[in-house]
């Protein structure tokens, strides 16, 4: 019997992950030790959305998450980087990435957990995802998740449920708990799912491997932390591999359920000088997953 159930659980599994790779997937000749690993534009926020992309591929990372909100260009500070860009400033960040060989890939995390926005206004953020051509989308808006799963199925588009970290002064917020997002999706279309925040989860008391565990089959894409101390929402990044995180039980965990969605390094430390921290945690991900013989 129990290994009849193991056996139903695996093809399930496989299933799941068949058709998330079935949709709009992330182009294989970017992936490096077996996953797409590189930044969360908000690594670099106190510089613009070029100069990350810019940043991102000197630290090695081959793929970029940007979020709303980030300064566009040196040359044109007054200007923003987010789902209202003009097509203008859309061509010209395609112009960079090409030119860096990185691949826009994620956008988050728009919407937070307060937020109500309207379906023209998701519309909003789904035709831009579109037109960069992009993988999925990360949000904390919970409320609006009708209007998202209308969206997700007209534009072939996954999203992913962003998690912060528990805070005692916010008691109505519920989604640093990787069950409660379960049960926030489980009956929601395949495609939307979690952005796993390991970091957030260290921040919260919890360890990241069972909490990917429970969210099984459902993870969109990850923010990728590792910590200097555990269950302190003070405690912040150092490179991988020499914190309390356990960044290699992590990506065995990743790789055993089939993922194939963005790792985004989300580096909050060091702010200004981080490109070399940066470019350790992507090597750790490069160098393990190519021991692993992972492709």
């Amino acid at each position: 019997m129990r290994i009849l159930k193991n056996i139903i659980v695996s093809v399930a599994l496989l299933a799941v992950a068949l058709s998330s790779r079935a949709e709009n997937p992330i182009p294989a000749e970017y992936k490096q030790g077996g996953f797409f690993i590189g930044c969360q534009a908000y690594t670099f926020r106190f510089f613009s959305a070029m100069e990350a992309i810019q940043k991102t591929a000197e630290a090695g990372g081959r793929v970029i998450e940007f979020y709303p909100g980030q300064k566009f260009s040196k040359e044109e500070p007054t200007l923003k980087w987010d789902h209202t860009a003009s097509d203008e400033m859309i061509a010209k960040i395609k112009a960079k990435l090409d030119e860096y060989k990185v691949r826009a890939v994620n956008y988050g995390v728009v919407f937070g957990p307060e937020s109500t926005p309207t379906e023209e206004e998701w519309r909003k953020v789904f035709e831009f995802a579109k037109k960069m051509n992009l993988y999925a989308i990360t949000t904390e808006s919970e409320e609006t998740l009708d209007i998202i799963e209308k969206m997700v199925k007209e534009y072939d588009i996954r999203v992913g449920i962003h998690e912060h970290a528990k805070n005692p002064k916010k008691p109505d917020y519920k989604l640093w708990d990787p069950n409660y997002v379960l049960k926030l999706i489980e009956n929601r279309d395949i495609r939307i799912g979690a952005c796993a925040d390991t970091g957030h989860w260290v921040r919260s008391g919890l360890n990241p491997v069972e909490c990917l565990q429970i969210l099984r089959g459902r993870v969109i894409s990850t923010h990728m932390k590792d910590l200097k101390e555990f269950g302190k929402v003070s405690s912040h990044d150092v490179p991988f591999g020499t914190g309390v995180s356990d960044i290699p039980a992590i990506l065995n965990e990743l790789k055993d359920m089939a993922f194939d969605g963005n790792i985004s390094v989300e580096y909050e430390y060091n702010w200004e000088h981080s490109v070399p921290e940066v470019a350790q945690c992507i090597g750790f991900v490069r160098g393990y997953g190519m021991g692993k013989n992972w492709e």
